[in-house]
């Protein structure tokens, strides 16, 4: 027994230290664009010598310039604003379209749902023009309703939300009816808190990807008071294609929401990760 507890505290002991050199080597490229973000540009591109550190002092008048030339308070509100509404929109339209497909019986059900795994089947940039020209018929252009459109429902939501209904056991929706629970009152007191997990990795997932989206804002905002941090990064990029330390700037300041929003929901995104077997 002692040489067997012996040989797990090894284990243990391997797989921690594994799992220390991994998290060092993932935290390298934020470590590497915030250092650089604080270098003169000469100390950017230089090779030989090569500059780990800033060498002529830590240059915060980066982050001072592209704060000046960008409006980042309104890339904040926009992006999170968009994060938000396609939050609620995902998770509201998912939870009610996970509970018909999973617990209740319709006709066409079984073709209906095979329509929203062939939706996940195809790429989302084949819809991008439909939902351009969608938005652009309701005149709501350079609007946050053309940029949450996009995020009103979700397949993979739908999906994820149908298989937390289908694990839930039917004797607690039975009870329910003997006791004269109707359709609604069975889906908001019963079964709708018991699928909190997989609405908050719903959530997870729904933000993270609404903050990484670049391409729909770009084409359905192109006025810069209603962009987001993606799409203004990707112009600044433009604008300051050959000054590094500006560009590490603007990505460090564009990184910070997220930053911010892991740090509060910290427990909320480890237990939904966990929970839904997903990764990002």
């Amino acid at each position: 027994m002692e040489g067997y507890a012996a040989k797990q505290r090894n284990i243990k002991i391997v797989m921690h230290v594994l799992l220390i050199i991994m998290s060092f080597i993932m935290l390298v490229p934020f470590a590497w664009m915030v250092l650089t973000a604080l270098k003169t540009n000469q100390e950017a591109i230089s090779v030989s010598p090569f500059y780990i550190l800033p060498h002529s002092g830590w240059h915060w008048e980066n982050f001072g310039k592209v704060w000046q030339s960008y409006n980042f308070v309104t890339l904040y509100k926009n992006t999170l604003l968009m994060i938000f509404w396609r939050v609620v929109c995902a998770v509201l339209t998912a939870t009610m379209a996970g509970y018909a497909f999973g617990r209740l019986k319709f006709p066409g059900k079984n073709f209906l749902f095979s329509l929203i795994l062939v939706q996940m089947m195809i790429p989302a940039q084949i819809f991008i023009i439909p939902q351009y020209l969608m938005v652009s018929k309701l005149g709501m252009l350079n609007s946050m309703f053309g940029l949450v459109f996009p995020g009103l429902v979700t397949a993979f939501g739908t999906y994820l939300l149908k298989t937390g209904y289908e694990g839930l056991p039917k004797d607690l929706e039975e009870a329910a009816m003997i006791d004269g629970c109707n359709i609604g009152q069975r889906f908001l007191f019963i079964m709708m808190p018991l699928t909190q997990s997989s609405m908050v990795s719903l959530g997870i997932f729904t933000a993270v990807f609404a903050f990484k989206d670049l391409m729909w804002p770009m084409i359905v905002c192109t006025n810069a008071d209603t962009t987001t941090l993606s799409a203004g990064l990707a112009k600044m990029q433009g604008q300051y294609g050959s000054e590094y330390p500006t560009m590490m700037a603007a990505a460090t300041l564009a990184v910070l929401p997220m930053i911010v929003i892991y740090v509060i929901f910290q427990k909320q995104f480890v237990e939904g990760i966990a929970t839904s077997g997903g990764k990002l």
